[in-house]
């Protein structure tokens, strides 16, 4: 029994299976015997002398007639044609190819995305508005404590809710199939408790490394000790834990699409995640990080101008240093910074969703050769696929 399980469709309740490769131990085919080389007039030439300029043809010819390990054929100029029935090409995918599929997943399906995005952040900015009202008018570091603590658990189910219904859209989108809210909820509500605990569980891997770190410092510092070369090498080792954080971060950031798609437990989905990511570990966390910075820059380009449109209107007051006063901002300036939130969240959440989901997938393609199973259940013919409603695969059906 192998240890990649298989593709599991969001839409069937079977177990991944683990039969879904050939074992890795099936004899190679053996090629059968070949023509003696011909000159041009078509006569048989001596055996073993090909003639001039034959030699790197028939170099050439064999590159591209056996079958490299994997699964998968060198691609580029004179390479046949990926095929794509959906979002992204099945094959290993570059940087830009990741990006492009996920933006291409938001503009494509926009009716199911923009649809769940905007709902989920109407209800995030709900809940940051109740907070900011609440302790509106209140200063200290204890209120802006408060503050991120109150709005943490609303924002920690907001995301499970995120990734669960985004990572069955676009698992449909990378075969070509659309599908609405209603059945991603359908789809992804049976591993809804799971994902909460998986959830839960990375969250506090990697501040609980950090805690961890600063608790000596911390604590050194409430006992009333005041030496600075201690301190200094207190926070120092606090300040190590960072990349640690980081590493665990990265290490399981593909356990969510694994436990939603291949329907994994939590420990098994993590150890899933660990296994994808050994030796890519750099790659991941730059495609990863990449997403995050252009998710950032969008929001700001939408955040930004509405706080200046809020100081010129008068909405907010600016403190002695110039900046914004957090502890004297208005109904009207919470309300617009709400609605610039929105209008970022339902942008910026599906395609960070849609990066991590790629990422996923396409680290199973160069791993376990998973395009040839997507290639065959997106219905594609040439590799043995059927379409959709069981009979022979259509792929102009298919690349919608």
């Amino acid at each position: 029994m192998t240890d990649t399980p298989g593709w599991a469709s969001p839409s069937s309740s079977e177990p991944p299976r683990d039969d879904a490769r050939p074992p890795a131990d099936a004899p190679a085919a053996v090629p059968g015997p070949s023509a003696p080389p011909q000159d041009t007039a078509g006569r048989p030439g001596p055996a073993g002398a090909p003639r001039p300029g034959e030699q790197w043809g028939q170099q050439w010819g064999q590159q591209w007639g056996q079958q490299p390990p994997g699964g998968h054929r060198p691609y580029g100029w004179g390479a046949p044609a990926s095929p794509k029935p959906g979002v992204i090409p099945l094959r290993p995918l570059s940087f830009g190819e990741l990006l492009d599929g996920a933006v291409t997943t938001v503009r494509r399906h926009w009716r199911t995305v923009l649809a769940l995005s905007l709902g989920l952040a109407v209800l995030s900015q709900a809940g940051s508005v109740v907070v900011n009202l609440l302790v509106k008018g209140k200063t200290g570091e204890s209120t802006q404590t408060l503050r991120m603590l109150a709005g943490l658990p609303l924002e920690l189910l907001l995301n499970v809710f995120a990734t669960a219904l985004l990572t069955i859209v676009v698992s449909r989108a990378v075969l070509g199939r659309s599908v609405t809210a209603g059945e991603a909820w359908r789809d992804a509500r049976p591993r809804l408790l799971q994902l909460l605990g998986l959830t839960l569980l990375t969250a506090l891997l990697g501040p609980g490394v950090i805690l961890l770190g600063f608790a000596p410092m911390v604590g050194y510092g409430l006992a009333g000790q005041g030496s600075a070369a201690v301190t200094g090498l207190l926070s120092l080792l606090g300040l190590l834990t960072l990349p640690v954080a980081a590493w665990l971060w990265i290490r399981f950031s593909l356990a969510a699409p694994a436990l939603m798609l291949e329907k994994q437990g939590v420990l098994t989905a993590l150890s899933r995640s660990r296994r994808l990511v050994r030796g890519a570990w750099w790659r991941v966390l730059g495609i990863t990080v990449l997403g995050y910075v252009l998710a950032f820059v969008v929001a700001m380009v939408v955040v930004v101008p509405a706080q200046l449109i809020g100081l010129l209107l008068g909405f907010e007051k600016l403190s002695r240093q110039g900046l914004p006063d957090a502890a004297d901002q208005g109904v009207a300036m919470l309300l617009l910074l709400a609605v610039a939130g929105i209008i970022a969240g339902t942008f910026t959440t599906p395609f960070i969703a849609a990066v991590g989901v790629l990422v996923y997938i396409d680290q199973r393609i160069r791993r376990e050769a998973l395009d040839i199973e997507l290639a065959r259940a997106a219905g594609l013919p040439e590799h043995g696929g059927t379409g959709w409603g069981g009979g022979p695969g259509n792929p102009t059906s298919a690349r919608r």
